[in-house]
């Protein structure tokens, strides 16, 4: 019979088995493959605004076109995909910046956070409202950011939009969120040929004076 004694005390073992080991480690590796996949296509699209092939991106991802579709629906998953990825990334910029302090130093904040976000995902940008076609998804993701950036505004300008009638401060906060445009950016950038600082500068003069408190 079995000892009851040497087993009432001993607890159930809850180790990984070799089959569960195997089953991780395929999902690990599918994982990094995925990320690989949004990463080269996100790539690419930094080279040209058109949608890559499947086989440049697994040629970039170091994979088969078969793993693309093991993972992906179609080109149009991964492009929704790469943009959700996309989004997280630059959200996360913005968020680690918190603008506090008096107006100057608040416009300072959020116009550097803004344009380090302008500078690096122009490109992806670009593609994505050039390809976005009549894809639902896209454009309501396209909208999502736009809404964030505008509530952005509201919060890091709180103190000074508050001091205006309502029409006047939706004026403003239309005024700035035009301003601090994607495209605004790239014609400072590309046309007018200005440095990152210059260009900083420009709207943080700008934005001053669009603030009922003008900043020097």
């Amino acid at each position: 019979m079995p000892d009851s004694s040497a087993t009432a005390g001993r607890q159930p073992d809850h180790s990984p088995t070799r089959s569960e080991e195997r089953v991780d480690r395929r999902r690990l590796r599918s994982a990094r493959t995925r990320q690989a996949i949004i990463e080269a296509y996100l790539a690419l699209l930094r080279e040209s605004q058109k949608i890559p092939t499947s086989t440049r991106i697994a040629e970039r991802a170091g994979c088969s076109v078969r793993s693309i579709f093991e993972r992906f629906i179609d080109l149009h998953a991964l492009r929704v995909a790469a943009t959700d990825f996309t989004f997280v990334q630059a959200a996360a910029q913005v968020l680690a910046v918190e603008p506090k302090g008096d107006c100057k130093t608040r416009i300072a904040l959020h116009v550097e956070s803004r344009a380090r976000v302008c500078d690096y995902w122009l490109p992806l940008w670009r593609a994505l409202i050039a390809n976005q076609g009549d894809s639902l998804e896209l454009k309501t993701r396209i909208e999502l950011v736009r809404e964030a950036i505008l509530k952005r505004i509201e919060m890091v300008y709180q103190p000074e939009l508050a001091t205006l009638p309502e029409r006047e401060r939706r004026h403003v906060l239309i005024a700035i969120d035009s301003l601090i445009d994607f495209e605004s950016w790239a014609k400072m950038r590309e046309e007018h040929g200005l440095s990152f600082d210059d260009a900083c500068a420009v709207w943080r003069y700008a934005i001053g004076r669009l603030l009922p408190t003008p900043v020097s």
